[in-house]
């Protein structure tokens, strides 16, 4: 499981301080504490919390490089803050794009430009996309899906790896009316989009988004993130210092086969990462 740490993003209170603050310890502090959490990559997203986006980004990425090398994913449908940080990030750890739509109505070739900079940044950089295009956030299944096999037919046509490719099949939260019968939409397409392409694209979720202003947030996530290991989720946006959240993956990997059964599998998983 390819788990991409949420946690240095400006809608977070301390983050958003940190960054007006200027204070380079906090932000420091949470890249190292997700990272000896098991993250495979660090989010980084500006947000709303400065209006020089670009200028901050790359003041993120230099501040969580100075004190590790853990892959970054940075964060922003605007090209123009993730070409900023591309400018100052360590490439060769590895990089994710995160994230570009099909296309929108102000830029209907935003993911080429997505593309664009993968394929400048090197051979490691991957890109999330998001199943939706100009016309929104799909409220089916098959939209859902025929957005995916576009993404994956885009990207094949531009010799782009299918294995550099996240598709983002982007959960709603549940307690939005009328939204409670995404999840089950969402699981469904994922059902399908594991088959677009061989090798297949991965497949990631912003997880946290699902629980938005609904009690029992962790329970509620945790609950999907199990779901949707077994429909062949193979990534996720998560808050890797919930312990309980990184004990249901290992325990998830296990019983899919994808880690050796021990009376220690916990302490083993959290020793692989």
């Amino acid at each position: 499981m390819i788990l991409i740490a949420e946690r240095i993003n400006g809608m977070f209170t301390n983050v958003k301080q940190a960054i007006a603050d200027k204070d380079k310890k906090v932000i420091q502090e949470l890249a190292k504490k997700q990272t000896d959490a098991g993250a495979a990559y660090l989010d980084v997203n500006v947000g709303t919390a400065a209006a020089d986006q670009e200028g901050t980004m790359q003041w993120l990425v230099e501040a969580i490089q100075e004190t590790c090398s853990t892959p970054l994913c940075l964060d922003s449908q605007k090209p123009d803050v993730i070409a900023a940080g591309l400018k100052v990030i360590n490439a060769q750890n590895g990089v994710i794009l995160n994230s570009t739509p099909l296309n929108k109505k102000s830029d209907e070739e935003i993911f080429d430009k997505y593309i664009e900079m993968a394929n400048q940044a090197g051979p490691k950089a991957s890109i999330i996309v998001l199943t939706m295009d100009k016309n929104g956030v799909p409220q089916d299944i098959n939209n859902r899906v025929a957005i995916a096999a576009e993404i994956v037919s885009k990207a094949m046509e531009k010799g782009f790896d299918t294995q550099r490719l996240f598709i983002d099949t982007i959960v709603l939260p549940v307690k939005v009316p009328n939204a409670q019968a995404q999840p089950g939409s969402i699981l469904s397409a994922m059902d399908q989009i594991q088959y677009l392409s061989d090798p297949a694209p991965h497949m990631t979720i912003g997880l946290s988004n699902l629980s938005q202003g609904a009690s029992q947030r962790s329970l509620i996530n945790r609950v999907f993130l199990a779901m949707a290991i077994s429909r062949g989720l193979d990534s996720a946006i998560v808050d890797v210092l919930d312990q309980d959240l990184m004990n249901l993956v290992a325990t998830a990997e296990m019983l899919m086969n994808k880690q050796i059964y021990s009376d220690s599998f916990l302490k083993a998983y959290q020793l692989t990462k």
